[in-house]
């Protein structure tokens, strides 16, 4: 059991899974309706990358929770070849994860009343969030946990769960240009038990926070470590100050908490999940 307090979140209505799509295209969502009728805005959900996603599940599920009992709309997807939707993770593409993205948008602004709209992202969510933001049409709203500094550094770090082996053998070096070159050949790597597809992995390594979406809205840039409050990484600064510079209203805090996505044992982040009802509350981005 997490040494973290564990946080329950009185759920006002039961949320509703269903099937976007259909076939091969079939996605699960699973919708949080907001409390109160009208929602203050909609929340579309963009989990991280492989096994990050399992071990992120009850800390995405509290806060989905708290935001519909606190009276938004969320949606939460689980992207192609991902959790309950259809297609094999081996099969997955970076841009058809845009897609499943765009399409969930798409979504959350056809249902009745126009209220606005907030991507929240995780990880390689939050990657896929901002480059789902320059693709839409009207300006939104963006949530990032944990926003990694490139989508270069997150493969990296999947890479690496194959060094174990590596190591024991005396090899990491050459087992990491091994796997490099498969993927510059076209040929997909496996990494604890997840095979990734050439298309997904230099979609994810071209992927950047640096520019911000042309459209500019409302920025919470929430990142969790120490043991008190504080302000974002030293890495974070130079983003943050590029998306002022393009207009977007920017709030970035650290708060303290366990680094939930990478642990075997279920974590929770209760000052994460309270940073963010403030932000979306408009308590800090007003």
């Amino acid at each position: 059991m997490s040494s973290s307090r564990l946080v329950t979140t009185p759920l006002h209505e039961a949320a509703h899974p269903f099937f976007m799509g259909r076939d091969e295209g079939r996605r699960f969502c699973l919708h949080h309706r907001a409390a109160g009728g009208q929602p203050r805005a909609r929340v579309l959900y963009l989990h991280p990358l492989a096994e990050e996603m399992n071990r992120s599940r009850r800390m995405a599920a509290l806060q989905a929770r708290a935001l519909a009992s606190a009276g938004f709309e969320v949606l939460q997807i689980d992207l192609h070849g991902c959790g309950d939707s259809a297609g094999d993770f081996g099969d997955a593409s970076w841009q058809g994860w845009l897609d499943d993205a765009l399409l969930a948008c798409e979504w959350l602004r056809a249902q009745p009343g126009e209220v606005p709209l907030w991507i929240w992202g995780l990880r390689a969510g939050a990657l896929l969030a901002v480059e789902a933001a320059h693709a839409l049409p009207k300006p939104c709203n963006l949530l990032l946990w944990q926003p990694p500094a490139s989508g270069a550094a997150v493969l990296q770090q999947f890479l690496r769960l194959r060094l174990a082996e590596g190591l024991v053998q005396g090899q990491a070096g050459a087992l990491m240009k091994s796997l490099r070159e498969r993927l510059e050949a076209g040929q997909p790597v496996e990494a604890a038990g997840y095979t990734m597809s050439p298309a997904l992995a230099y979609g994810l390594q071209s992927a950047l926070l640096v520019l911000p979406p042309p459209r500019a809205g409302c920025l919470a840039w929430l990142e969790l470590g120490g043991t008190e409050p504080g302000a974002p990484s030293p890495g974070a600064q130079p983003v943050l100050e590029a998306w002022r510079r393009g207009g977007w209203q920017v709030h970035a805090q650290r708060m303290p908490g366990p680094a939930f996505w990478t642990t075997a044992e279920t974590e929770t982040a209760p000052a994460l999940l309270q940073a963010t009802l403030q932000a979306l509350g408009g308590e800090v981005l007003a």
